[in-house]
């Protein structure tokens, strides 16, 4: 049985200026035990397809199901297998940290959790804060406890909508090292993230999508497989040839490029000589995510992706 099976699933907005499609038959499946990345841009769908797995939303066609609930026709079923970090900071102002989490138990019907919920706490770094009013917490901590109300009952299923989006490092570095154990332990980890080094250390499978339709579905190995084998890194004040400037990726002073081999990279070192282009710490290293991720994106724009 897989852990959350989206079927053909489409969604319509209405809004003023007419109907906005935000998801546009999307059908993928996640298997019980996969840690799974749900990588777009902004505006790609990711939050309305979550929000449609978590109930919050009604799917304009198709259907989603969670370990074999649909999550229309058997709700209750399926919302108690789901843990969800949503990306906004929602918090009851008048509860402190422990009584947050007790009331987010309690919602599931879950007793005497005190003993999870020390434990939620020590692994996110609450312990010192559980007395304290949520109103007292940094954005940081506020989110801390969202991921905590997320697992406090157990869910085998847990869906991280932007988890670290604005946080420290060392929430980060926490945060990862507690949901890997968890996905070790057998639970089923969905996230979302603009943090692409995060999804490729993690996820062992990915989707991508754009304006609402699925434009890559692989193991993250795959898509880091099919990749241009280097990237050469510089830094320069120099303007790019016209012919180099269309391939490169340009960060401030830092350009990469990609290059299928050692005489590509020559190729290219030739080319912004002739130029005149001066360049600086100069590196050649292995295509990553966000390579792979900018070359997908540009591949479905030259598509006609909607």
């Amino acid at each position: 049985m897989s852990a959350v099976s989206f079927s053909s699933v489409s969604k319509v907005f209405n809004t003023p200026k007419g109907p906005f499609q935000a998801l546009d038959d999307v059908t993928l499946t996640i298997e019980e035990g996969e840690f799974f990345g749900l990588l777009g841009p902004n505006g790609a769908g990711k939050t309305t397809l979550i929000s449609i797995l978590a109930g919050l939303a009604r799917a304009s066609s198709g259907s989603v199901s969670v370990l074999g609930s649909d999550v229309q026709t058997q709700f209750a079923a399926a919302r108690r297998q789901l843990g969800v970090v949503p990306q906004e900071l929602v918090f009851d102002p008048f509860f402190n940290v422990r009584e947050t989490l007790r009331l987010q138990s309690g919602y599931f019907g879950v007793k005497n959790n005190d003993a999870w919920i020390d434990e939620l706490l020590e692994n996110l770094g609450l312990a010192d804060k559980a007395g304290a009013n949520m109103r007292q917490l940094s954005g940081g901590m506020k989110r801390r406890v969202l991921v905590a109300q997320a697992l406090v009952h157990k869910p085998p299923i847990i869906v991280l909508d932007e988890p670290t989006a604005g946080v420290d490092v060392e929430l980060r570095q926490t945060l990862w090292q507690f949901v890997a154990r968890l996905n070790k332990q057998g639970h089923t980890v969905l996230l979302t993230t603009h943090y692409l080094e995060e999804a490729e250390a993690l996820c062992t499978r990915l989707a991508m999508l754009k304006r609402g339709r699925v434009v890559a579905l692989a193991r993250t190995s795959e898509l880091l497989g099919a990749a241009s084998a280097n990237v050469l890194r510089f830094k320069t004040d120099d303007a790019l040839p016209p012919q180099l400037a269309a391939q490169a990726r340009v960060t401030g002073r830092v350009a990469q490029l990609p290059a299928q081999d050692a005489q590509e990279i020559e190729q290219h070192l030739s080319q912004l000589r002739a130029a005149g282009v001066r360049v600086e710490d100069v590196e050649i290293r292995k295509a990553d995510l966000e390579d792979v991720f900018l070359n997908v994106m540009a591949q479905a724009a030259g598509e006609g992706a909607p």
